[in-house]
């Protein structure tokens, strides 16, 4: 019984974090999409970092969102594929603040879709889906994690145990 608890609690806590994602990105939705966004709600993608079941939380918030997302299918498609992308490579980070840099880097598969499918400037686009989410790291996940990391009620809520120990997927 005690692994059937354990179980339902990890399952419980994907959804509430990919519910909070698709909440604040839809809370602020003309920001969340576009060649210039701000999608806030990727700051809980450093949640990965600390441990791995959140991949499926942020995955399944971003395809949600995209689901709203005013290039249809193909953001559902290539949008979750960069989140999809970017939480591994973050879920599998030894330091949170390299943790930071997967988020942006897996912009360019947004940048890429932008252009293909509105023949945005794929170079301009890029770098503003990149500097969007780069303040979001710096501004709000970074330190929000360092800050958070000290707590270590939190710590125990999200299930991380002591940090840099995760759980395997």
């Amino acid at each position: 019984m005690q692994g059937e608890t354990s179980r339902v609690l990890r399952m419980v806590r994907v959804a509430i974090v990919a519910a909070i994602y698709i909440a604040v990105s839809l809370a602020v939705a003309p920001l969340s999409f576009g060649a210039v966004q701000m999608r806030f709600a990727e700051a809980l993608v450093l949640l990965c970092y600390y441990q791995r079941d959140y991949c499926y939380s942020m995955i399944l918030g971003c395809a949600v969102t995209n689901l709203f997302s005013p290039l249809g299918f193909y953001d559902v498609v290539f949008g979750t594929l960069a989140t999809a992308l970017t939480v591994l490579a973050v879920s599998r980070c030894k330091n949170l603040l390299l943790a930071c840099v997967f988020p942006v880097l897996g912009c360019v598969i947004v940048g890429l879709e932008l252009y293909f499918l509105t023949g945005a400037p794929l170079v301009f686009t890029t770098l503003t889906v990149m500097f969007g989410e780069l303040l979001v790291m710096a501004v709000c996940g970074y330190p929000l994690c360092k800050t958070l990391e000290r707590n270590r009620s939190f710590m125990k809520l999200i299930g991380a145990g002591s940090v840099g120990k995760k759980r395997m997927l």
